[in-house]
């Protein structure tokens, strides 16, 4: 059972996380048409820099196993707060899926917020650091 820990916490943040570093990667090389949507949906296009660094920073750090809680717990925040101003419409069958969509991955950083990277992460670097000070 350990193994499949091991393998399934490893291989779960990079498929949660993919998700956020192709949506970067698009809004990046879509740029406008992306800018035009936000002004569309009432959100300012001037927001679109911080989103595409959201999405990929974050992304890039849950992989690594890095800050994962915290990052996991803002991501989650990202897709809930995303849900609400792009997905709202249940009359649309696609907004509906989508508002679904974003809120099983937030339940799944969520899930790292209360569980952590697992074992192969950065922040488990110093864990097995000797322990240091008087009591050494």
């Amino acid at each position: 059972m350990i193994f499949i820990q091991t393998y399934s916490r490893f291989f779960g943040r990079i498929f949660i996380s993919l998700i956020f570093l192709m949506a970067g990667i698009s809004k990046i090389s879509g740029y406008a048409d992306t800018a035009a949507y936000m002004q569309a949906m009432g959100v300012p296009s001037q927001l679109l820099p911080i989103v595409i660094f959201t999405e990929i920073t974050g992304a890039l750090l849950i992989i690594l196993g890095y800050k994962t809680r915290l990052t996991a717990f803002l991501l989650a925040g990202f897709c809930l707060i995303s849900a609400l101003m792009f997905h709202f419409n249940f009359a649309d069958q696609t907004q509906s899926v989508l508002f679904m969509k974003n809120m099983a991955i937030a339940g799944g950083f969520l899930f790292l917020v209360a569980n952590g990277p697992g074992q192969w992460a950065l922040d488990n670097k110093n864990d097995s650091a000797p322990p240091t000070g008087a009591n050494a």
